[in-house]
């Protein structure tokens, strides 16, 4: 439970300008809960702040004047000619979202290029495994983490979700790319139209009635929002890596959190609330993530529009069934019931029988087996999913959104 608002911090303490000023003088009621420490970050030190009460002092302000002055159509349509990293920005910019994506363009000092070369050689061995678990166990994931459903839904993205999963997509495909931060790569591109679309969602979703009444706070997608968020992204997909038994070298392992460390910090995120390490990361997670996980109405009509996404590609194999069970398989009994997936007796035992030898059998640890039927179709799946939830991004533009979701 949220111990404060910010609508309360107003009404009891005048009104507060800034967001950068609000963070700075929460209360230490606001600040006690937040018990993960900055020195286990990439920044290795910073103030301690809880995230809750932390947002985007940069992309916030200039959002809400494009917003306000009515210049958000004209950015929306210059910046879909950026499309790559290192491409200048287009001609007629306002000067003030020009200079707001230069330095937000820019990579952390802190990056390592070698790192970075070692994550693509991790992408490219295992990105069947990375297409099923950014769209069922992270996607779904995110239907199970309340301030996450409620924003998608009432946003104008919950109007559209095939276009709204498309977006997000996109991020999963790009970063997955061999050039994903250098000048030919696009999830730069990528991390800062996210960033400007953050911001456009602070700014008009608590003008939304609908948001208001179920929402616990008074903006959304703070900065513990977004770290929840990374979360069910790569530290989920680790975890899940290494509950399969997947053999994954350590420096391939800490190449795949750099590059998601990095783009943490080109999504806007402080890097003293960025982990430094796996232990770190689950240590953050099992204060962010793991506790608040909860179904919502919002949520499980989200999950169900999810399930459905495969209709398009099916081919006899993505149906609803079947990526309900592996939703259950991967997320557990308790979540599948969160989110009123029923049981499917024939994939849910199959998966449990076959799943693990599949993956030994795919990584040489077994020999074939004998049966070779189950295995082609786990495979199949494998590639018909990751082409669902990976591919399908390399089309979509993300913008500035200029309304909330109308019911």
């Amino acid at each position: 439970m949220e111990p404060l608002s910010r609508r309360k911090m107003l009404m009891a303490g005048g009104a507060l300008g800034a967001l950068g000023a609000l963070s700075a003088t929460a209360p230490a009621q606001a600040r006690s809960t937040w018990s993960w420490s900055p020195a286990g970050s990439v920044a290795g030190s910073g103030q301690g702040l809880d995230p809750r009460w932390v947002w985007d002092e940069e992309a916030d302000p200039l959002v809400a004047s494009l917003l306000d002055r009515g210049d958000v159509p004209l950015v929306n349509r210059l910046l879909r000619t950026w499309t790559k990293n290192g491409q200048p920005l287009p001609a007629g910019l306002p000067a003030d979202v020009h200079q707001f994506i230069e330095r937000a363009r820019q990579l952390p000092s802190w990056v390592d290029q070698g790192k970075l070369t070692t994550a693509v050689r991790f992408n490219e061995k295992r990105g069947l495994y990375l297409g099923v678990l950014y769209g069922l166990a992270s996607g779904m994931m995110s239907t199970v983490i309340p301030k996450e459903a409620r924003a998608v839904y009432y946003s104008q993205g919950g109007a559209d979700m095939k276009d709204r999963i498309s977006k997000t997509a996109k991020l999963g495909y790009d970063i997955g790319t061999a050039n994903a931060y250098q000048p030919t790569g696009s999830m730069i591109v990528t991390a800062v139209k996210t960033r400007l679309a953050h911001a456009g969602v602070r700014h008009l979703l608590p003008q939304s009635q609908e948001w208001n009444d179920v929402a616990p706070e008074d903006i959304p997608i703070s900065q513990r929002d977004l770290m929840v968020t990374w979360h069910s992204l790569p530290t989920t997909v680790m975890r899940q890596l290494n509950a399969w038994d997947v053999p994954i070298p350590a420096a391939e392992s800490a190449a795949f959190l750099h590059l998601w460390q990095v783009a943490a910090h080109m999504l806007g995120i402080r890097d003293e609330y960025i982990p430094a390490s796996w232990s770190e990361a689950d240590s953050q997670a099992d204060e962010v993530l793991d506790p608040i996980l909860a179904p919502t109405p919002e949520g499980i009509a989200l999950a169900d529009i999810l399930l459905g996404l495969g209709r398009d590609i099916d081919a006899g194999l993505l149906t609803k069934p079947i990526l309900g069970s592996f939703t259950r398989f991967l997320l557990g009994n308790q979540i599948a019931n969160w989110l009123q997936i029923p049981r499917e007796p024939l994939w849910d035992t199959l998966l449990r029988a076959a799943w693990g030898p599949f993956i030994a059998v795919r990584e040489g640890l077994l020999p074939f087996p004998l049966v070779p039927q189950t295995y082609w179709l786990f495979d199949e799946f494998l590639r018909k999913l990751a082409l669902l939830f990976l591919s399908s991004g390399q089309r979509i533009n993300i913008e500035i959104p200029l309304g909330n979701r109308e019911f």
